[in-house]
């Protein structure tokens, strides 16, 4: 066995990527239409892309040769011939995520479909490069034993979702300041493809949360909102038009820097940055001043138990800064929604929103247009999700051209 593990891509799959830059944009175009609908007949498909018959027709008979489209059952009990719906083949393509969290890092492998083949998580005190290509090394074999060669091929990709600039908040993460500037230097791309022979695109963490729910949630089908996760660090996204906005630096949504007025001890104004009050960093801490154990909180995103009035006072402090960043964000882009999700257990996300937008309904919101304040729908594993999701969208996107500089 090699210290490299090689993936050879699938012929026909890679040549259909390569075509005429027409082409693979109504390819493009069809797989989007299609994922978002589930399924859908060659006539409905040209119906609403403007397409011809026969060029949806040429498309489609191409992209189930690729094996990325399946047929599902005709749709029988209308005039004519029965209609022929097609949907994505889940064993069409398959793409690793690889999390850098603050405090654990996850490996997940993904069909064409989003479900999830095979997870691995390990947890830290602390993110350390070491670790990070040491768990790697050892995970990604692991985490394709269940493909055959066949499906191994068709590996596009692995996407890395890291927070941004993560060595600049080493003592609120609790880390030596020495560990965290090792990745002011790290290069991603060279230390993951001298593990394993494939494309690597990277991606801010929350960036990637937002990917997962655009792709595979958002059940209200919102085409302009604001996605907030809260993690270690809160962080966010931003979807516009219904596509993914990564901004020119790839850190749009960033609401974790937004600077917050407050008072200070002696009464003067000054800000703060919303990951000092809205993150679970900030729980931790006030369940260790109060003499617990704040270890469940990184145990299991799930369940933590009977928190008490502690958890009702984060809550509060979460809920106050979130309302601040919702009401500055629709002042600034109008959203239809704000999109709240984290790793936390759903009963308290559930919370949030509702003490979020009661905050909201309290404050003074003349000439915003209100937003809905939802939760969000992947989960706990939206950022591993949404990493895993980033070479499929390379390869598959309409706006692909806009989420990186690879």
């Amino acid at each position: 066995m090699t210290d490299k593990v090689v993936n050879t891509k699938n012929t026909n799959l890679r040549e259909g990527r390569s075509q005429s830059g027409l082409r693979a944009h109504n390819e493009r175009r069809i797989l989007s239409l299609i994922r978002q609908q589930g399924s859908s007949p060659k006539a409905e498909i040209a119906q609403q892309t403007g397409l011809s018959a026969q060029a949806v027709t040429v498309i489609i008979n191409s992209l189930e040769a690729d094996k990325l489209l399946i047929r599902k059952e005709p749709q029988r009990g209308r005039v004519g011939q029965p209609l022929v719906p097609f949907a994505l083949n889940p064993e069409g393509a398959f793409s690793i995520g690889l999390k850098v969290g603050r405090r654990s890092f996850d490996l997940t492998l993904i069909d064409f479909t989003g479900n999830v083949r095979a997870t691995l998580h390990e947890n830290c005190n602390y993110p350390s490069v070491t670790n990070l290509l040491a768990f790697l090394k050892k995970g990604v074999e692991v985490l394709t034993l269940s493909l055959s060669a066949e499906l191994s091929a068709r590996i596009l990709g692995i996407g890395v979702a890291t927070p941004y600039e993560i060595w600049n908040w080493a003592e609120e993460a609790g880390a030596p300041a020495e560990v965290m500037n090792e990745w002011k230097t790290f290069d991603y791309t060279q230390g993951i493809t001298s593990i394993i022979d494939l494309p690597v695109y990277v991606c801010n963490d929350d960036t990637a949360a937002c990917s997962a729910e655009l792709s595979f949630g958002n059940p209200h089908h919102f085409n302009d909102f604001m996605y907030v996760f809260i993690g270690t660090f809160i962080g966010g996204g931003v979807v516009l038009n219904g596509s993914l906005f990564t901004g020119k630096t790839g850190n749009a949504g960033a609401i974790g820097s937004l600077p917050q007025p407050i008072i200070n001890q002696n009464g003067e104004l000054e800000s703060q940055q919303l990951i000092m009050q809205s993150s679970l960093y900030i729980l931790e801490k006030m369940l260790i001043e109060a003499g617990h154990d704040a270890k469940v909180l990184w145990q299991s995103s799930e369940y933590w138990g009977e928190l008490g009035p502690i958890l009702d006072q984060w809550i509060d402090k979460v809920a106050e800064g979130l309302a601040y960043a919702a009401l500055c964000s629709m002042a600034i882009f109008d959203f239809e929604a704000i999109v709240i999700d984290g790793a936390i257990p759903g009963a308290v996300r559930s919370k949030i929103v509702a003490a979020t937008a009661l905050k909201i309904s309290q404050a003074d919101t003349r000439g915003l247009s209100p937003s809905k304040i939802v939760s969000g729908s992947i989960g706990s594993k939206a950022q591993s999700i949404g990493c895993a999701n980033l070479p499929l969208l390379v390869n598959f996107s309409q706006d692909s051209q806009h989420l990186f500089n690879q």
